[in-house]
C-alpha cells in the first residue's frame, strides 16, 4: 500500500510539479503575466500590407504598448486598456474604414491606434523590458472583458495625450456632440507633461506659402498685424475659428496646416516671422492620458478615471454578439 501511495505522489509531481518548475521565474526576476488563453473575439487587423486575424488578448497589449508609456501609473494603464478594448469593439460594430475595408482595425496611429509588438517594445525598453511588459500584461488581464457602454453599446472611446486644463467637446473637433464626450477639467500641466508648452516659428514667406497651399485665395498685406485676426475660442478654450489672410478657418485646420501639437494656440506675426505658442498635445477629446496618470497619482482607480473623462457611461463585462 505504501508503495502505491509513493508511486501516486511521484506521478503527481511529474504531471504537475515539473511544468510549474519549468515556468517559475528565477530568484529576483519578476514573473511576466502571460496573455490569457481563453477563447475570444477574432479581430481582423490590417498591418499595412495584409489582414491578420488576432484575438483580443493578442492585439490589445500591442496597442496599450503603442499608446501609453509603460512607466505610467498602473491605474492609468488599466484605464488605457479599457479605453482601447472599448474602441476595438466599437470599430468591430461600426465596420471597416476605406483604408482597410476588410479589417476592423489597423496598426497605424494615423488611422486607428498605434501598435507596438513585444519585440519592438523590448528593444526600446532595454533593461526594463521584463518589468514594463509585466505591467502591460497586468493592465490588460486585470481589466479583462471590461468595456465602456452608453445605451448598452460600446462608445467611441477617444483619447489624447494632454489638454490645456480642460478636454474638448467632441463637437468642437468633429461633426457632432456625443453625450459621453463632453468637456471636463483635466489636472495635468507643465510640471508633469514633457513639452506641455511648445513653440513653432515660420519665416513670413514660409507661413504664407503653407497657408496659400490650402487656401489660394488668401491675401497678405504689408502690415503683419492684419495677417492673423479675429480668433474665436470655443467652450474648451481652444481656437474655434481664426481669420488668416482674410480667410476664416477652423482652429483644427490651422493645427493641421502648420503641424501644431494642438488647437490650443496663440499666434504672433511680424514682418519676418510668425510664431505659434501651443499648449497640450492632441485633439483634446475624451481621456487625457497625462491627466489620467495624474489622477492615478492622486489615488483614483481606473474606473474613477474613466467615469471622470467619459460622461454618463457604464463599465461592464461585454461580449460581442454581432
Amino acid at each position: 500500500m505504501k508503495a502505491c501511495i509513493a508511486a501516486s505522489v511521484l506521478l503527481m509531481v511529474l504531471l504537475f510539479g515539473v511544468p510549474w518548475l519549468r515556468y517559475a521565474p528565477e530568484k529576483g526576476q519578476e514573473e511576466v503575466p502571460q496573455p490569457l488563453s481563453a477563447a475570444a473575439d477574432v479581430i481582423r487587423v490590417w498591418d499595412g500590407e495584409k489582414t491578420l486575424e488576432m484575438t483580443m488578448e493578442e492585439y490589445l497589449p500591442g496597442v496599450v504598448r503603442g499608446e501609453m508609456p509603460a512607466s505610467f501609473e498602473m491605474e492609468a494603464l488599466k484605464a488605457q486598456a479599457v479605453a482601447e478594448r472599448t474602441y476595438i469593439y466599437y470599430k468591430m460594430a461600426d465596420g471597416g474604414k476605406p483604408n482597410h475595408p476588410d479589417a476592423n482595425v489597423c496598426m497605424s496611429s494615423a488611422c486607428c491606434s498605434a501598435y507596438t509588438s513585444a519585440e519592438t517594445a523590448a528593444a526600446k525598453w532595454g533593461s526594463r523590458a521584463a518589468e514594463y511588459e509585466s505591467r502591460i500584461q497586468k493592465a490588460v488581464q486585470e481589466t479583462a472583458g471590461q468595456v465602456m457602454l452608453y445605451g448598452g453599446e460600446p462608445i467611441f472611446a477617444a483619447f489624447h495625450s494632454s489638454s490645456d486644463g480642460v478636454t474638448a467637446n467632441s463637437g468642437d473637433v468633429w461633426v457632432s456632440d456625443l453625450p459621453y464626450l463632453a468637456s471636463v477639467a483635466s489636472p495635468e500641466g507643465a510640471d508633469n507633461v514633457p513639452n506641455y508648452y511648445s513653440t513653432v516659428t515660420f519665416s513670413a514667406e514660409e507661413f504664407q506659402q503653407k497657408f496659400k497651399a490650402a487656401h489660394a485665395e488668401a491675401v497678405f498685406g504689408e502690415d503683419p498685424q492684419g495677417w492673423i485676426t479675429d480668433p474665436v475660442r470655443n467652450r474648451s478654450d481652444r481656437v474655434e475659428t481664426v481669420t488668416i489672410g482674410g480667410v476664416t478657418v477652423e482652429g483644427t485646420e490651422v493645427r493641421s496646416i502648420f503641424a501644431l501639437r494642438s488647437a490650443s494656440f496663440t499666434a504672433e506675426a511680424t514682418a519676418d516671422s510668425v510664431t505659434f505658442r501651443v499648449t497640450g498635445y492632441g485633439h483634446g477629446v475624451g481621456m487625457s492620458q497625462y491627466g489620467a496618470n495624474e489622477l492615478a497619482r492622486q489615488g483614483k482607480t481606473w474606473q474613477e478615471i474613466l467615469h471622470w473623462y467619459y460622461t454618463g457611461i457604464s463599465i461592464e463585462s461585454y461580449v460581442q454578439t454581432r
